[in-house]
């Protein structure tokens, strides 16, 4: 009989965590080996367990999820991942996969596509879902923001005018609306609110 493949999950919401512990240990060919519920006891529980594919939340207490992926692969290079989260956006995706993710999952898809993906992450294949893979690709087709504009971005989602900007940052209004003018042009729209809307959806910019 062939061996079981090892998995550790990281995820804070405790319900899901015991759901899926729940789930995944109900199959023949998995064993959970480990469940926590944030980045910093994942990174530290990897090391004792080195689990086969561990599955990924983004939004994680102390340590988020991508930080977390780096810190693991910066010390064990072979770890594979699966990230699964209800964040959709193309930030995010980008994020995740240049750490290192192999997969990137919502929660809510069937739990055959879920299986399928822990046997492709396994034996060393990437598995994006065309959905998400659309959304990567829109990414990749856009044009980078500057270090300066996220920062002038994120202070546009939080409400704070441009002589607000300019104290924040020790820059010239002139520079600010410079700024703004640019990462409208780069983000495909017209206004401050719009650009806001689309930072959040596309995941340039943390909101909770």
């Amino acid at each position: 009989m062939a061996e079981k493949i090892r998995i550790m999950l990281v995820e804070d919401h405790q319900v899901v965590r015991q759901g899926l512990v729940a789930l995944l240990s109900s199959m023949d060919d998995l064993e959970v080996v480990g469940s926590v519920g944030d980045g910093l006891e994942a990174v530290e529980a990897f090391g004792t367990l080195q689990p086969d594919v561990t599955l990924m939340d983004l939004q994680l207490p102390k340590l988020g999820g991508v930080e977390t992926i780096r810190r693991i692969r910066g010390e064990f290079p072979q770890a594979r991942f699966i990230v699964l989260t209800t964040f959709d956006g193309d930030e995010d995706i980008y994020r995740a996969l240049q750490a290192g993710a192999r997969a990137y999952l919502l929660k809510g898809m069937p739990l055959e596509e879920l299986l399928t993906t822990i046997h492709a992450v396994h034996s060393g294949k990437l598995h994006i879902p065309s959905s998400v893979a659309e959304k990567l690709a829109e990414r990749l087709s856009g044009q980078e923001l500057t270090a300066r504009e996220l920062s002038v971005l994120e202070r546009i989602v939080a409400g704070r005018a441009n002589k607000e900007i300019s104290a924040d940052l020790f820059i010239s209004e002139a520079t600010v609306k410079t700024h703004i003018n640019s990462l409208l042009g780069k983000l495909g729209v017209a206004d401050r609110t719009h650009a806001a809307t689309v930072a959040i959806q596309r995941g340039l910019v943390s909101h909770r």
